[in-house]
């Protein structure tokens, strides 16, 4: 279990009525870029003065990173970050896999050609921060941005909706894969291959290249996981 003097937390925080959302926010993305890793342990008098605040919204946030599954409660008091199992991968990946295949095939039924100038714009720039090969926030940032782009074009708002319910917990995959640079490169081509299908109007190849490219990022990070198993063994 990581300890909490490794832990580096902000303390740009005010004290006002909506503290304990804005604590909530700051530690759910520390959590999603791995700022606070899986497993490590959440000492409340600690992160209280790391960030500056009282106890009272600390608390507020952690009952409801609770509520949401990024931390649970550890017998002996206070919370760690939740590890991510192979079950929480597959089950993600596989809500992914059913709702955004049904959203971009939607989107080659239902678009009108310029609704995919801002999807075009959205490829070219994450295959030009790729050629750069130095920020991979960024690319992430680009990356949900383009996907974002494409649910929008299924025209349907329950749809988008819950696809966005898994927004947190696919930044955090995201973070993951899109750091080995084999994958995004991987994923470029998918998003070009998707586009063209999009526009050609053809639902159902789409919709098997989404799920075939949401394959790709479970294995990705399925890979990954595996990986730091063996460097803790080998530690």
């Amino acid at each position: 279990m990581n300890q909490m003097n490794q832990i580096k937390l902000n303390n740009n925080f005010k004290e006002r009525n909506s503290l304990g959302h804005d604590v909530f926010e700051y530690l759910k993305n520390a959590i999603i870029d791995q700022t606070i890793e899986p497993g490590s342990r959440l000492v409340e008098s600690k992160i209280a003065d790391m960030l500056g605040i009282s106890r009272t919204p600390l608390r507020e946030a952690l009952h409801k990173l609770e509520r949401e599954d990024w931390i649970e409660k550890i017998p002996s008091g206070g919370f760690q970050v939740v590890t991510l199992t192979k079950a929480d991968i597959e089950q993600t990946f596989g809500i992914r896999s059913v709702l955004e295949a049904y959203a971009a095939r939607l989107a080659a039924e239902n678009h009108q050609d310029k609704d995919l100038l801002p999807l075009e714009r959205k490829m070219k720039e994450f295959q030009k921060c790729l050629e750069l090969k130095k920020d991979s926030d960024k690319l992430q940032k680009i990356n949900t941005q383009f996907h974002d782009l494409l649910y929008s074009l299924s025209k349907s708002p329950k749809l988008i909706k819950m696809i966005n319910q898994l927004r947190a917990q696919i930044s955090r995959f995201r973070q993951i894969i899109l750091k080995q640079y084999e994958y995004a490169l991987q994923s470029n081509d998918d998003h070009v291959k998707m586009l063209d299908a999009i526009k050609n109007r053809d639902g159902k190849k789409v919709e098997q290249l989404v799920r075939q490219h949401i394959i790709k990022g479970k294995n990705a990070v399925l890979s990954e996981l595996a990986q730091e198993e063996e460097e803790k063994k080998s530690a």
